[in-house]
């Protein structure tokens, strides 16, 4: 019985994706992207082929999270405004099994988009380098599936709850080049200020995600990555996915409603 309410919500967080034609709005992104990156290349004079790869890729990558958060966020926000939360939870369900039921069909969407996101590619790389690249995206989107979650029933409003979700994404794609910064200065090496935010940067880097080694373009423009690669991005995803859904169920069970 708990199964089946769960894949009920599943099914129909699909229908409601299905019905709000967040596929089309997906392919018609996809499609601006590709224009720019075919723009690109023929504006290009060296190596034109590889700046559309790495530039369709890159921002297919960006419009698949934004998209998805965004969808994610506003979902969930409707339903707080609309009280359709509380509906649902009133035919004897349980708050862990919507967000399991949610989670598992925003989970479904982030697939779909994910081997959305990389067909096209199949045109400028090998197969196998593209197989490896959506699957990662698909990763990447599961982490950020399970943030948004967290944000979005931690904050219960729009605004706060992207915020949080863009300065995250951008923080953890960062990361290591702001790492790299601080423990490369241009001067003042021994100042205690700059140690201090070097302790700092390094303490966020064990701590989150180093989604900058997810989805990378380079995989489609020069070698694959690697199934050795491909898994350590599913451990960390596995791992931070389920960190954030426990928050997100903790906070959820804490709120009165």
């Amino acid at each position: 019985m708990t199964h089946r309410r769960i894949l009920t919500l599943a099914r129909f967080t699909l229908l409601e994706a299905w019905r709000t034609r967040l596929a089309g709005l997906f392919v018609i992104a996809l499609l601006l992207v590709f224009g720019a990156a075919y723009f690109l290349q023929q504006l290009a004079i060296t190596e034109s082929v590889r700046m559309q790869i790495v530039f369709s890729a890159a921002a297919s990558r960006l419009v698949a999270v934004f998209v998805l958060s965004l969808y994610i966020l506003t979902c969930i926000v409707r339903e707080f405004n609309d009280k359709g939360l509380e509906l649902t939870l009133s035919f004897d369900l349980r708050r862990s099994h919507y967000v399991a039921g949610r989670l598992l069909g925003y989970l479904i969407i982030a697939l779909i988009m994910a081997l959305i996101a990389g067909a096209p590619q199949l045109m400028l790389a090998p197969p196998a380098a593209v197989l490896q690249w959506s699957i990662s995206l698909a990763l990447e989107l599961a982490v950020v599936t399970a943030l948004s979650l967290f944000c979005v029933m931690t904050f219960t409003h729009l605004m706060p709850a992207a915020s949080f979700v863009a300065g995250f994404y951008l923080l953890t794609r960062t990361l290591t080049a702001i790492q790299l910064m601080s423990a490369s200065p241009l001067a003042a090496e021994h100042v205690l200020s700059h140690q201090v935010m070097a302790w700092l940067v390094d303490g966020l880097a064990l701590v989150m995600p180093a989604l900058d080694r997810f989805t990378q373009s380079a995989w489609l423009a020069d070698a694959a990555a690697g199934w050795p690669a491909i898994g350590a991005c599913a451990a960390q995803a596995a791992l931070y996915s389920t960190l954030l859904i426990a928050a997100a169920m903790f906070d959820f069970y804490r709120r009165n409603l």
